[in-house]
């Protein structure tokens, strides 16, 4: 194919080069003269693993070229990749006016070139950019509609500096947003060959991915400094706990616990949580990541409230009560403590869980219970459809067949669902149904 890479930074000149040596004829583009000269000396702009040799032999076999001209760039090719920066702005935000600029001059000269051209947003940027700001830039320039007249997609890249060549021809997988199936198929075409899994979603999703994946990275590096901090100053040895930590392939490194879904509670996260920071306080260790684990649970179990405040109703059914499916054990349950709150607000709350009876409430069980929720006895149902009965809003919190089978669609009560449910795809189109973080 004839590709065209806008931006030669790390990720354009990686993408131009290695795009080049599959077999693609290529044009970079780059405001700065001195990298176009690079490029076109068959140096690489960049020092990076393996880039200076596949640059120089990509451009000797006339694969790959450059220019600083955008139109003589879109001119020459029918799919158009742009690398260009998108840094933070001195509040934080995104910046975009890389972007938008680059994006005007490639709508002019498709305008002027005709014939289907095929945009690629490589850069990383927030998810409703490429949508909400670029799109309509490119059909303002271009005179025409985007997934008709021209191709749109959003082609994140997941290369790492220092390994950047070694990345693109071994990717973790190939994200790509297409506005439309024909847009998709020429991005997969360009990658036809290299490993890995190919993911074809909407534009605001592979947005969203690239963010997804930096954010949980420098999250792991953050838990694993504080975590060893914390060893440090008790006399223990980090590594070998995170070996040990490493090494569980079942719960730690796996996909449990990431699915957005219902706050944590139970008898052991909040508390070895609580302690854990306690002991970091006392050995004098800031530990944000881990002393503010606690607070964004809370924050998320306030969504459910502020979901129900949202509906103007005040009838209440809440299905599921108990910390663990088919378990009656309530100590610190999410559960209990968005009871806890509905009723303090002055909702009319009816509760139902199948496992939890009062008369068989023992222990710790029965003594948090009267502690968090005395009034119990008079919330809890029998059954569902008295809940059902009740509820100008209902918050489902279990997976109990039961409950399942007896949800009603479309006409009824106002359904917040808490834990994604098995037909979420489906009731999502109905006017009553809320999810909690879908």
């Amino acid at each position: 194919m004839r590709v065209s890479v806008l931006g030669l930074g790390y990720v354009g000149c990686v993408s131009a080069a290695c795009l080049a040596s599959m077999g693609h004829e290529v044009i970079g583009v780059d405001v700065n003269q001195v990298k176009v000269d690079l490029v076109n000396d068959g140096k690489a702009p960049v020092v990076e693993e393996r880039i200076g040799e596949l640059t120089a032999e990509v451009v000797r076999s006339g694969a790959l070229r450059a220019t600083t001209d955008v139109r003589e760039a879109i001119m020459g090719s029918e799919v158009s990749l742009i690398c260009v920066g998108t840094p933070s702005a001195p509040n934080g935000s995104l910046c975009t006016t890389y972007l938008e600029r680059v994006t005007e001059e490639i709508g002019a000269a498709v305008a002027e070139r005709g014939g289907r051209q095929t945009v690629v947003f490589r850069s990383t940027m927030l998810p409703g950019t490429c949508l909400n700001l670029l799109v309509p830039i490119l059909e303002k320039h271009a005179g025409g509609t985007a997934g008709v007249d021209f191709g749109v997609a959003v082609n994140p890249e997941f290369l790492r500096e220092g390994t950047s060549v070694r990345d693109f021809f071994d990717p973790p997988k190939t994200v790509i947003g297409q506005l439309d199936a024909e847009s998709g198929d020429v991005v997969a075409a360009l990658y036809e060959g290299l490993p890995g899994e190919v993911f074809r979603v909407p534009v605001p999703a592979a947005e969203a991915i690239k963010y997804a994946d930096n954010a949980f990275h420098g999250l792991k590096i953050g838990f694993a400094n504080e975590l060893g901090a914390v060893c440090q100053a008790l006399g223990v040895d980090s590594h070998q706990v995170m070996d040990v930590f490493l090494a569980d392939r079942k719960l730690n490194i796996s996909s449990a616990y990431l699915r957005p879904g219902f706050a944590f509670g139970g008898s052991c996260l909040p508390k070895d949580l609580r302690s854990l920071v306690h002991a970091a306080q006392r050995a004098d260790v800031s530990v944000p990541i881990l002393a503010h684990v606690l607070p964004s649970n809370s924050d998320h179990l306030q969504r459910a409230v502020d979901l129900v405040e949202r509906t103007g109703k005040r009838r209440v059914g809440l299905f599921g009560l108990s910390f663990k499916p088919g378990t009656d054990d309530l100590r610190e349950s999410p559960l209990v403590e968005l009871a806890e709150r509905l009723f303090g607000k002055g909702y009319e709350l009816k509760i139902h869980d199948a496992n939890v009876s009062l008369s068989r409430l023992m222990g710790a069980n029965r003594e948090y219970i009267e502690t968090r929720l005395p009034h119990l006895a008079q919330l809890l149902a029998d059954s569902v459809d008295e809940v059902i009965e009740h509820a100008e809003v209902c918050l489902v919190g279990t997976k109990d067949p039961a409950v399942l089978a007896a949800l009603p669609h479309g006409e009824g009560p106002v359904l917040i669902d808490l834990i994604r449910l098995p037909d979420a795809e489906a009731r999502r189109a109905e006017p009553g149904y809320m999810g909690l973080a879908w």
